[in-house]
């Protein structure tokens, strides 16, 4: 990976995750403050909490693709090590699917007048789970990448005791 590309997205993170804590903060600002236009409904509360625990998922996944994206610059990612970023990502993206679902089933009484638009929430959790599958992929093929590299180093240790 080039270096511009990594900045370039290294700045991308830093910007999303300062932006996620803000909204974060906001979030549990107005919780604790109690300030709440709609009289402290229920759904609201609820939609306020679901709201933090989506963007500590999306936190996570920043983190993990950071640690990625070092280990990457570094040239180890073809390593063990990298498995547990990768299951960090998919787990956030599960986890933000399921929130997702939440926020579908807090809105969904209100949504009696057109159903169609829970249906349709329901497709985007759906999707967000769609994401999480593709990245198992992606960590089968870098398992597939880290066995190939293991026997390479194998192969080149053989050679080495030939020569």
């Amino acid at each position: 990976m080039r270096k511009l590309t990594v900045r370039a997205l290294r700045v991308l993170l830093v910007v999303v995750l300062a932006g996620t804590v803000f909204v974060q903060a906001l979030m549990v600002w107005t919780l604790v403050s109690g300030s709440d236009p709609e009289d402290g409904s229920l759904p609201l509360t609820a939609l306020r909490v679901i709201t933090i625990l989506g963007v500590v998922s999306v936190q996570v996944a920043l983190v993990c693709v950071w640690r990625l994206v070092t280990m990457v610059r570094r040239g180890t990612v073809f390593s063990h090590a990298a498995f547990r970023y990768v299951d960090g990502v998919t787990g956030a993206i599960v986890v933000a699917a399921l929130v997702w679902f939440a926020v579908t089933a807090v809105s969904a009484p209100g949504q009696r007048d057109d159903p169609g638009v829970t249906v349709i929430m329901g497709g985007v959790g759906v999707a967000i789970l769609g994401v999480a599958l593709i990245v198992r992929v992606l960590r089968m093929l870098l398992a597939q990448a880290v066995a190939r590299d293991v026997e390479a180093a194998r192969m080149q240790a053989e050679l080495d005791e030939v020569i």
